[in-house]
């Protein structure tokens, strides 16, 4: 009886592990599943465009890269790894990207835009938004994924105010902006590489000189973010961007609800309309977009599930979270992308406005991060 009372025990024990395994085998099988079903449906080229914003999704949470993060962690405590790595990434996928673009130039689009009174302005003002949540385009629909409540009440609040910032780009351009200005060829590609040697050797003088290192979980990290970034360019003929897909969501919704966009500048001229009145799975942004909140749910919950607790935050700290997810939207549409469509695939793809967009995020990123406890969003969970 002692001996079957132990098999008992031990059956019991191992009952929660098999189930564990079992779940995320489910959790696979449901996005291979995805992902086919989109490609019969709607061609392989959008199956495949889901599954590289799953990837990125499973990249980004799991080897834990990001950018408001390592910035923060820059301005706090003089750690550049996680800096490093993104310019390691930008640097691999511009050595690619350049070439591509030059012999593939009606195929392929870079992601470029104009420097400008706007452009400057929403760079600073998306820089300082994105340490008050903690969260960039590409962060915050990640931590959306992984089930981060500061992200889930964000997430909407970002799509709004990108749909609005978009709906008055004309105006806010009219301000003034400089003729577009591109890097190409192989000066230009030299330009950027020296550029990121540049930021890099000026980060690695002001770093802690113990935390002058690039670990190997973010050497991998950057290697597969370049290779997915470069397969959304190539399947998608643009680079990777994370902004219009969410203002398109509102744009449809509002549609939808009877909201008549023809008459606004943006939303209302003919590329844009015909993107309204097609599907999301057909938006190349929006399904990438998809994949990384998809991608961030799985390893989530093959990690131990969907979990985090709710933080005890103020309402002071709510009201900022809706505030600076409507900011994060807004500016990012006046400074043409975020950290992934301006600052990553701007740089890489050669526009100087990633350059611009570089230097006034990271001024309001250091006004962001000392903001953080102004708005009591430092508290414990």
């Amino acid at each position: 009886m002692a001996h079957l009372a132990h098999d008992d025990r031990e059956s019991t024990e191992h009952r929660p592990q098999r189930n564990r395994v079992w779940g995320r085998i489910a959790l696979l099988l449901a996005a291979i599943t995805l992902v086919l079903a989109l490609a019969a449906a709607a061609g392989a080229r959008f199956g495949l465009l889901l599954l590289i914003g799953l990837a990125l999704g499973a990249t980004l949470e799991g080897l834990r890269f990001g950018f408001a993060g390592p910035w923060r962690a820059m301005i706090l405590r003089r750690d550049p790894s996680g800096i490093f790595a993104q310019l390691l990434a930008i640097a691999l996928v511009a050595a690619v990207a350049f070439p591509l673009l030059a012999t593939h130039s009606g195929e392929l689009i870079g992601a470029h835009a104009p420097i400008g009174f706007a452009m400057v302005g929403g760079a600073f003002v998306f820089g300082i938004a994105m340490q008050v949540v903690l969260g960039c385009g590409s962060g915050t629909l990640v931590n959306a994924g992984s089930g981060n409540p500061v992200a889930l009440v964000a997430l909407p609040f970002f799509a709004i105010g990108s749909f609005l910032g978009a709906a008055h780009l004309n105006w806010w351009t009219s301000l003034g902006t400089l003729p577009l200005a591109t890097l190409e060829g192989g000066a230009g590609l030299g330009l950027t590489f020296a550029g990121l040697g540049l930021i890099a050797a000026f980060v690695w003088i002001l770093a802690d000189r113990h935390n002058r290192r690039l670990p190997r979980r973010l050497v991998i990290a950057a290697l597969l973010v370049a290779l997915l970034a470069l397969g959304n360019l190539v399947v998608a003929g643009q680079p990777w961007g994370v902004v219009y897909g969410l203002g398109l969501w509102i744009a449809k919704g509002a549609s939808a609800a009877g909201a008549d966009l023809a008459a606004n500048p943006f939303w209302g001229s003919a590329a844009h309309a015909e993107r309204i009145a097609q599907s999301l799975l057909t938006d190349v942004t929006s399904l990438t977009n998809l994949g990384l909140i998809g991608g961030a749910f799985i390893v989530a919950a093959w990690r131990a599930g969907l979990s985090q607790p709710i933080p005890h935050l103020p309402a002071l700290a709510w009201a900022a979270t809706i505030l600076a997810g409507l900011a994060l939207g807004y500016s990012s549409r006046l400074a043409f992308g975020c950290n992934v469509g301006a600052f990553f695939s701007g740089i890489s793809t050669g526009s100087l406005h990633g350059w611009v967009w570089f230097v006034a995020a990271f001024a309001g990123s250091i006004i962001g991060v000392r903001l953080r406890p102004l708005l009591q969003l430092e508290a414990r969970t």
